[in-house]
């Protein structure tokens, strides 16, 4: 049975553009693949990620038989993260863009899930081998400006690089990024938003027939 996980990133409920997109993006892959199953994280939902701490790292970098119970009960959020994320086969990521970069919420949830010896390894020459293999990613990015390439405000777009660096480090190379941007017009009165994101809509829902 395939599996999507549908990750949640932005605080503003139904008025969020990423998770009418990312909703979107799930009804018509589940329409594509009707005995699947999708595993939905609201990362601003009732219980939100711990922050990484000291009692976390050394639990983490503690060999899983050596941990004491409290390690392993430090460790019990990101397991389930991992977990979720090795039992899909497809991931849809709503991410609006903040200050330039990821929201605080999917920064906690990546260093939850990006651990040493569970989604990436160092081999024995030095390099480093992600785990995560064979899965396919989309990454719907809202914004307020267009950060496309070859427009001005390109330069400060550090989502797509810092996604694309770190989902390749733990093995996601297979990922697509479609962009929802220049919502300012929308905001500003300027333009209705579903005629605004209409072109953006219809490459999502192509995306999830495929």
């Amino acid at each position: 049975m395939s599996t999507l996980l549908k990750i949640d990133s932005s605080p503003r409920g139904d008025a969020s553009v990423s998770r009418q997109l990312t909703a979107a993006f799930a009804d018509r892959w589940l329409k594509h693949h009707p005995d699947a199953r999708i595993i939905e994280r609201d990362l601003y939902g009732a219980s939100p990620l711990p922050l990484v701490d000291v009692n976390w790292i050394g639990a983490a970098y503690t060999p899983p038989a050596a941990r004491t119970p409290e390690q392993n009960q430090t460790l019990a959020v990101s397991e389930t993260l991992i977990q979720e994320l090795q039992a899909a086969d497809e991931y849809v990521f709503g991410v609006p863009m903040y200050n330039f970069s990821i929201p605080a919420a999917f920064k906690s949830w990546i260093d939850q899930v990006v651990r040493a010896g569970r989604t990436f390894s160092y081999t024995s020459g030095g390099s480093v081998e992600g785990l995560i293999k064979g899965k396919k990613a989309t990454v719907i990015i809202s914004s307020g400006g267009v950060y496309q390439p070859d427009t001005p405000l390109a330069v400060m777009d550090f989502v797509i690089p810092y996604l694309r660096t770190i989902l390749g480090f733990i093995g996601i190379t297979n990922v697509e990024f479609i962009a929802a941007d220049g919502l300012s017009k929308v905001m500003q009165g300027q333009v209705p938003l579903d005629q605004h994101i209409a072109p953006t809509l219809e490459r999502v829902l192509a995306h999830a027939s495929v």
